[in-house]
């Protein structure tokens, strides 16, 4: 089959992708412009679904398609995202342009209980996208899984490996019960309704035979990573609620981060839900989440990876804040300290004017980090500008190296701290 699938750069999408086209299908993955994509498609086709309102921008793509999976989603409005656009406006655009030319078969991936209640926008417009497909004259299937664990390391897949590496285990007031479901099933689950004949128009629930707390999630991956059970502290409300605050303020700024406010209202939820339908449809037995754990011991990576999770923010947080404020120090209280470092050597007559370009640049170069479509150019920048440091200060002032607070040694150890972060940039 030749098969139209959107959000191919995703947890569930990149991994739908992989499977579909080792089982000789022709996949034509849809991402957003700019992103990569591991598929090994050729034909790969750059969509901005927040954009793409119209049936005109989807038409033109769908010739000689046998059927579309919509695995588009985003959790939250921002800068880059939203959500009314994607999961409705476009998505129904998409489907209507399906009708016209003549694909018959969709399957749009949901999310579980949308149709029982809507806390936040997600799920609301996740529901609005569910009823334009189905009043759509197509063979359609509508999945709503539960939280979606799998090898990869992606948004709660990712949070939960993050928390598993805690010394103290943070609990999050007001969390619902989860049905986790493996990847495994949910893209089995796919391919099986990509087959002929299989039947449509109906809505299946993707939840796992077991209902879990957040805790005992994270309890399990920390028994698959060989660690022993963390110490709890539940977070007080105010606490918890600047943590999903600051997770708002990232997203303004192009990060992702699976901590906002629209997740604790989702989570508030839960995700529970009745997976017989699907058992019964599919013959899909769903894996409990211990035994998906065993049958992929856990590797040093995994443990690296978790470990990273959270120094990670931290590292962007720090980032942007060191460069901006040597930039504003130099500027206000270190004025003279700077100049003063200059003034007797051969730069001396241009030591003001080098002080202030040498601030500006600073606070340049943690801008650049601070926001996520500029970042990789921040700290390529920010490598470059210590270089500089370091090759100027040598020269002025070689005495520097051997100070006792090493000004210039220290610059040995940012150098490295940003390439680590270099290293550590991608989020899918």
């Amino acid at each position: 089959m030749r098969i139209f699938l959107t959000g191919a750069s995703g947890l569930i999408g990149s991994s739908l992708s992989a499977r579909l086209a080792l089982e000789g299908h022709e996949v034509i993955p849809v991402v957003r412009p700019g992103t990569s994509t591991a598929s090994p498609s050729r034909s790969v086709v750059s969509v901005d679904m927040a954009k793409a309102h119209r049936v005109e921008d989807w038409v033109g793509h769908l010739q000689g398609v046998d059927a579309v999976v919509n695995c588009a989603g985003v959790l939250q409005d921002s800068g880059r995202e939203n959500t009314q656009e994607v999961h409705a406006t476009a998505a129904a655009a998409l489907f209507l342009a399906c009708e016209q030319a003549g694909v018959r078969r969709v399957i749009h991936f949901s999310a579980i209980g949308v149709d029982r209640e809507q806390p936040s926008p997600f799920s609301a417009t996740k529901l609005a996208g569910d009823e334009a497909l189905m009043r759509r004259d197509l063979d359609w299937v509508i999945l709503r899984p539960s939280v979606v664990l799998g090898r990869p390391a992606f948004g709660a897949s990712a949070l939960f490996r993050g928390l598993a590496a805690l010394p103290i285990l943070p609990s999050m007031p007001n969390t619902g019960r989860l049905q986790v479901v493996q990847l495994e099933d949910v893209v089995s689950t796919a391919a099986f309704f990509l087959e002929p004949n299989r039947p449509s128009r109906l809505v299946l629930e993707l939840a796992g035979l077991e209902s879990l707390t957040m805790n005992e999630v994270v309890g399990q991956y920390r028994s698959w990573f060989g660690w022993r059970t963390a110490r709890k502290f539940m977070l007080p409300r105010w606490a918890a609620s600047l943590v999903y605050r600051l997770g708002d303020y990232a997203s303004t700024l192009g990060w992702r981060p699976p901590t906002r406010t629209n997740a604790a209202k989702e989570i508030t939820r839960g995700a529970v839900g009745n997976p017989d339908p699907w058992i019964a449809t599919t013959g899909i037995q769903p894996m409990r989440l211990a035994t998906a754990l065993t049958a992929n011991p856990a590797t040093i990576q995994e443990k690296w990876f978790a470990r990273l999770y959270f120094i990670k923010p931290l590292i962007f947080l720090l980032l942007p804040f060191f460069w901006v404020m040597t930039g504003v120090i130099s500027l206000t209280t270190g004025w003279h300290s700077g100049v003063d470092l200059l003034i007797n050597t051969i730069a001396g007559p241009m030591a003001a004017p080098a002080v202030v370009a040498g601030a500006l640049a600073d606070i340049v170069i943690g801008t650049l980090i601070a926001w996520r479509k500029t970042t990789w150019w921040g700290l390529w920048g920010a490598i470059a500008l210590s270089l500089f440091y370091a090759i100027a200060g040598t020269t002025l002032r070689p005495d520097l190296w051997n100070e006792p607070l090493g000004p210039l040694l220290k610059i040995l150890p940012i150098l490295a701290l940003h390439l680590v972060a270099l290293a550590i940039l991608e989020e899918r």
